[in-house]
């Protein structure tokens, strides 16, 4: 089955213009939840209520508002929102090639694929063939959803993928995080032994190995429940204390080769 796009536009780099479509790359797997009332289970319901009327208002009326200050608000039409982003609307216009693996993957946020438009399916093809022989990334701005994204597109497989970003005032500083300075540091022997306990458990990376076993847990769990077939549930296990450094790596490498 065809993805149905989420945006259509163009990506343009030095007069050339790729014409391209945006699909969602990924989809939410999440077990959720409704809120319900505890003593009779009826789904509780959430309405808009208007604070200075006290009564609730129908979702035409809404509209957003910038809060100018306290309790004053600039009230923004969809066209008002759109004519914001100007040209950049429907554009994304690369700013820079750079080589894909110096994007350190922090700066990722969602990961969207990009499928081509029937009047740009050569334009298309160039792109992600020059992206794949150079191993660049394209970096541009995406408007999306009344936001600005900084974006980068790379080559995957035979398509394109595309990569929200974020902006460098988003990351916060490594250097705020209170990290205790260690009493000393590592020995030569602590060192070997974390090596090869890495290579114990050094494998080629597959995506596929990986599945969500705490969603699986629940589902089986609700299930159960559902049915009155009720297991005891199971007893969350301590993190161990690390006292002894060097006896930890021992038994976890007696371990990886037992």
């Amino acid at each position: 089955m065809a993805l149905r796009s989420i945006w259509n536009g163009t990506i343009a780099f030095a007069g050339v213009f790729v014409p391209i479509k945006v699909h969602s790359a990924t989809e939410d797997q999440s077990v959720h939840f409704h809120e319900v009332h505890v003593d009779d289970g009826a789904r509780i319901e959430h309405k808009r209520f208007c604070s200075e009327e006290g009564k609730e208002v129908p979702y035409k009326e809404i509209v957003k508002g910038y809060e100018v200050s306290e309790g004053r608000y600039v009230v923004l039409e969809d066209d008002e929102l759109k004519a914001a982003a100007g040209e950049a609307s429907r554009v994304i216009d690369v700013e820079q090639f750079v080589c894909a693996g110096d994007i350190d993957p922090v700066m990722y946020a969602k990961t969207y694929f990009l499928g081509s438009q029937d009047d740009g399916k050569d334009a298309y093809r160039l792109l992600h063939d020059a992206l794949a022989k150079t191993g660049r990334a394209a970096i541009g701005r995406w408007v999306f959803h009344n936001r600005e994204y900084l974006v980068a597109v790379r080559s995957y497989e035979d398509a394109l993928a595309m990569h929200t970003m974020r902006f460098s005032d988003e990351l916060v500083p490594a250097d705020d995080l209170e990290i205790p300075a260690p009493s000393r540091n590592p020995s030569e022997r602590e060192l070997k032994m974390a090596g090869q306990l890495v290579g114990t458990l050094e494998a080629k990376f597959d995506p596929t190995a990986f599945e969500d076993s705490y969603r699986e847990r629940l589902l089986e769990y609700i299930e159960a429940k559902a049915k009155g077939r009720l297991d005891k549930l199971p007893t969350p296990t301590e993190a161990p204390d690390p006292d002894d450094l060097m006896a930890a790596l021992e038994a976890s490498l007696g371990a990886g080769k037992g």
